[in-house]
């Protein structure tokens, strides 16, 4: 073999290894973008919720004074409110977001069915507003946390990404799931004993 066929097979050589090497890097680098896009879309969804909690003192401060029979309710929604600050992974911070959920929205409703007087004062009014809002914003942020992990998950599944994943300990994210309780439709009983 002459200088130039050795040359020409080392200079394909370092072709192939800068090919693969920057294949790796290209594909590791994707995945650690979405990976990054998944855990930022999840802290989006955590924001519009903790959102809310910061919301329910004062809702719940605006309705007490004219409430003082639903004291159970306000219980619940400071418990629930209690499980949400507490929760530290995403599984709880999303269960206890669903109880705090329920518990709001009973509140919501015996404010518009049983105090239509308190449903009109003005800082009632803006308050559930903003709440309705958020709640509108945490649906939207769960959409494109959904969406993000989706994108995520079909890139750790591709070829050659799923090698690459593997080597890189990138793992499957899990999406958001509802709670069960959420795909029975709610039951509001409005008939409360107040006779203890």
């Amino acid at each position: 073999m002459n200088k130039k066929s050795k040359n020409a097979i080392w200079i394909g050589i370092v072709v192939i290894v800068v090919v693969i090497v920057g294949t790796i890097i290209g594909t590791y680098n994707n995945l650690a973008s979405a990976e990054n896009d998944v855990d930022a879309d999840w802290s989006q969804v955590e924001n519009v919720m903790q959102r809310r909690a910061d919301l329910v003192p004062n809702l719940v401060e605006s309705v007490k004074g004219s409430m003082q029979q639903e004291q159970e309710i306000f219980g619940n929604i400071t418990e629930a409110r209690k499980s949400y600050n507490d929760a530290s992974t995403p599984e709880e911070k999303v269960a206890a977001n669903d109880d705090l959920s329920r518990e709001l929205s009973t509140m919501v409703n015996v404010i518009r069915e049983s105090y239509p007087e308190l449903g009109s004062n003005e800082n009632v009014k803006t308050l559930m507003s903003q709440l309705e809002g958020t709640e509108n914003r945490i649906s939207t942020e769960r959409r494109r946390y959904i969406q993000s992990v989706n994108t995520y998950n079909k890139l750790l599944v591709r070829f050659p990404n799923n090698m690459i994943a593997g080597l890189f300990n990138f793992e499957r994210k899990d999406n958001f799931e509802a709670d069960d309780d959420a795909k029975e439709v709610p039951k509001v009983d409005f008939n409360i004993d107040t006779s203890e």
